[in-house]
């Protein structure tokens, strides 16, 4: 247990300041989306101005997922080893640089870089704000915080098509990059600024240190630490990397389709799109800490096991996200459609809050930032096909429709690779012990 200095009448605390603190994590999320999602608001301007094709624009998608998805592995490890704070910075400096950088690209090639270094800067965002989530918050609270930042990666795609696309139709393309890169280098000075470790923070009361405190001693009863090469003898883990595949599969066709497709094959304008693709990310947001919420009750009813309501969860979301999925191409009404994305996306937003929770549930404190990232990196490494084979059916065909279906089901077998493979936390073998007790 930390024991701050008395405090005094001139220290201010403030109350639950652990729920404040993820403003940090929620703030990084958004512009983190918004920066990924910059590129299909940009992709009716690149197709004109530069010629490039919509297997081009997947291709982008595709570059970026796969560095992204390598990046991750060293990206946990230096979380774990660094900390959110330095790690938050470095992080967020560096995507939005790249960002900026594209606002200079003309050639496919140069878009191609770009996306490379974007891929490598943005790997740490998720494994960082999963650390900040289990230095600050009891596992019962993570899967309701973990829901909170995690929405920014619905706000930021809801934000940015109407934003990023009134800022392209007056200054032009270039502009929204630039944009982004300059929000998210102010950002990322003020993180480092004013961001604190619970044990560090000036605005901390003793009470909920000791709570915190006192959740990671129980944590760390219940999962013990193992070797980074280790972590891969488990089945949890595989089972995240497959789950999380099936989860970031259909996320990333609408992260870099959406506008298209809704400008494509349902007939929206460019400036009518920009509000159109908000809505479903807008409602993903919503529904996803609305989830976030469920499981958080749902582990507290009883004395639940929190690993066990996260997956009771994931499978539930994970069923009704694949079917509603499927059933988009089928729906003749724009409106209606708009509706069924909502909804299939806020299941999807669910499933994500439910992952991102579960390595605090699987391993010690210590091992969270590592878990997360080789989770993300099976999700991202895989997932990384959806946007060029999305590219490739749409100017074979000329049509979505059979990307939605094979998402949706793809999206639905999560429930079997979390339900089966993640049924317990992480415990060291005897090897393992041994390795660890012969480092030491």
């Amino acid at each position: 247990m930390v024991v701050r200095p008395k405090e005094s009448a001139t220290r201010r605390t403030i109350k639950n300041l652990r729920w404040w603190i993820l403003g940090w994590a929620l703030a990084a999320g958004i512009i983190n989306y918004m920066d990924r999602s910059a590129i299909s608001i940009a992709a009716p301007e690149l197709i004109k101005d530069l010629g490039l094709s919509r297997t081009d624009i997947g291709l982008l998608g595709t570059v970026f997922s796969w560095t992204y998805a390598f990046a991750q592995l060293p990206a946990g490890w230096l979380v774990d080893k660094l900390g959110a704070r330095r790690m938050y910075f470095l992080a967020i400096a560096g995507w939005s640089i790249a960002t900026a950088l594209m606002a200079i690209g003309g050639k496919m090639w140069h878009f191609v870089t770009f996306r490379f270094l974007l891929g490598v800067a943005e790997a740490p965002n998720g494994p960082a704000s999963a650390k900040l989530t289990a230095d600050w918050f009891p596992r019962a609270e993570r899967g309701q915080a973990t829901a909170i930042w995690d929405s920014g990666s619905k706000w930021g795609p809801a934000i940015a098509p109407p934003v990023l696309t009134a800022i392209m139709l007056t200054f032009g393309w270039q502009a929204i990059f630039i944009f982004l890169g300059v929000a998210g280098v102010v950002l990322a000075l003020a993180f480092y600024m004013w961001y604190r470790s619970p044990e560090e923070h000036k605005r901390i009361s003793q009470e909920e240190l000791d709570y915190i405190e006192s959740q990671r001693v129980s944590q760390s009863l219940s999962a013990k630490k193992v070797s980074w090469l280790g972590l891969f003898k488990h089945r949890q883990i595989w089972g995240m990397m497959a789950g999380f595949f099936c989860v970031i599969w259909i996320w990333n066709i609408f992260i870099v389709f959406l506008p298209l497709y809704l400008q494509e094959e349902r007939g929206a304008s460019i400036a009518s799109s920009g509000w159109l693709a908000a809505v479903p990310y807008l409602g993903a947001a919503i529904l996803g800490i609305t989830g976030g919420w469920v499981m958080t009750r749902y582990s507290k009813k009883a004395g639940r096991d929190p690993l066990l309501a996260k997956r009771h969860v994931m499978s539930v979301a994970a069923i009704v996200a694949g079917i509603l999925i499927c059933l988009i191409p089928a729906v003749d009404s724009l409106p209606l459609a708009i509706v069924v994305m909502t909804v299939a996306l806020g299941f999807v937003a669910t499933m994500q809050a439910a992952a991102w929770a579960m390595p605090g549930d699987i391993v010690d404190n210590s091992q969270v930032a590592s878990v997360g990232a080789i989770q993300n990196f099976g999700g991202y490494f895989g997932g990384a096909f959806a946007p060029l084979l999305t590219g490739v059916i749409a100017d074979a065909t000329g049509s979505y429709a059979p990307s939605f279906v094979i998402g949706g089901i793809i999206a639905a077998l999560a429930a079997v690779a979390y339900t089966v493979l993640v049924r317990r936390p992480i415990q060291a073998t005897a090897v393992e012990n041994q390795e660890s007790g012969s480092n030491a």
